[in-house]
């Protein structure tokens, strides 16, 4: 793998990928402190013609991901965008408790809100990143516009198509390169669809230690690693529950039903969303809305520009 000259230095590429013309917006790491000492990290983008615009949407990743994930999204989308590491993944801090769970991370976020942004966001949320939008909606309503919740319900199966992702992460917690970190990635059928795609969601997702091996940045992969070690040797996890099943309980339900802001939930036609499981969203969110697209469950990646152009409707619906 060629080490890039910085975390942006791929915009290019990835917008000539997804045949987008015109200027690459400027992209800068931004990072908070929170209250317990914490560092939350994000990316910040202007949008083409005015670069320090501030963000007018904000987009959270899924578990086991990081900010990265939008980026072409985000060129898509035309708009200024802050795109956050939620805690434990990224450039931000790990959790001690290990607690990933929406209501948990939803204070953070607020806090990110508050220090990046100076209106209320149009959240957009993938998988746990969904999840924790909800919760910031109905905690914070001051800070949310509109709620875009992608290819996740509380109802979603934790058994079914999650569990692919659970062992891709639970093999070994460092390596010798990244380019063992791809192989892995494909063999596993993820990546993007393409070496290169896989490599560069490789260099966002991990980082090179002090005595030169590689490891995940999230947090995730070392639970999934221990989890998965205790039930080789016969033991009970390290964690009292499983961090993916807590995160899809009826506690998501709860805060759904506290949203006050327009809510739509946009499913991948293959991603972890079953018809079942939209019509039950449908069913206990009769003012929302629910739509499909073409794509598996990271839409982001599948589809970014097709997402961009539902995320940019429902942007001007707000307006």
């Amino acid at each position: 793998m060629i080490e890039p000259a910085d975390e942006f230095s791929f915009l290019p590429e990835q917008a000539a990928e997804a045949h987008l013309s015109g200027p690459v917006p400027h992209g800068e790491r931004v990072a908070v402190t929170l209250p317990d000492g914490r560092t939350l990290s994000a990316l910040r983008f202007g949008s083409a013609d005015e670069p320090d615009a501030p963000p007018a949407v904000t987009l959270l990743h899924g578990a086991g991901l990081n900010a990265h994930t939008w980026d072409t999204t985000i060129l898509a989308l035309g708009l200024p965008a802050l795109a956050i590491d939620l805690p434990g993944h990224g450039d931000s801090s790990w959790r001690d408790d290990a607690a990933y769970v929406a209501r948990v991370l939803a204070p953070d976020v607020a806090v990110g809100l508050e220090a990046w942004t100076d209106g209320p966001q149009i959240v957009v949320g993938q998988s746990l990143g969904g999840l924790t939008a909800a919760a910031l909606a109905a905690s914070r309503p001051d800070l949310v516009r509109r709620l875009v919740v992608v290819d996740i319900t509380p109802g979603v199966d934790p058994n079914a198509g999650p569990t692919q992702v659970r062992d891709f992460f639970a093999g070994p917690t460092d390596w010798a390169s990244r380019a063992e970190l791809v192989d892995r990635a494909l063999r596993f059928g993820l990546g993007g669809g393409s070496r290169r795609k896989a490599e560069r969601g490789v260099y966002f997702n991990s980082r090179i230690r002090p005595d030169g091996r590689v490891e995940w940045k999230h947090h995730f992969a070392q639970l999934a690693n221990a989890t998965a070690a205790a039930a080789a040797a016969g033991q009970a996890p390290p964690q009292p529950d499983d961090a993916l099943a807590r995160v899809l309980g009826e506690s998501g339900w709860e805060d759904l039903a506290r949203v006050t802001a327009p809510v739509t939930l946009i499913r991948g036609a293959n991603g972890y969303v079953t018809d079942e499981d939209a019509d039950e969203f449908a069913r206990r969110m009769p003012g929302g809305s629910v739509e499909s697209m073409t794509g598996g469950h990271n839409l982001q990646e599948d589809s970014p520009t097709g997402l961009a152009r539902r995320i940019a409707g429902l942007a001007a619906e707000v307006d």
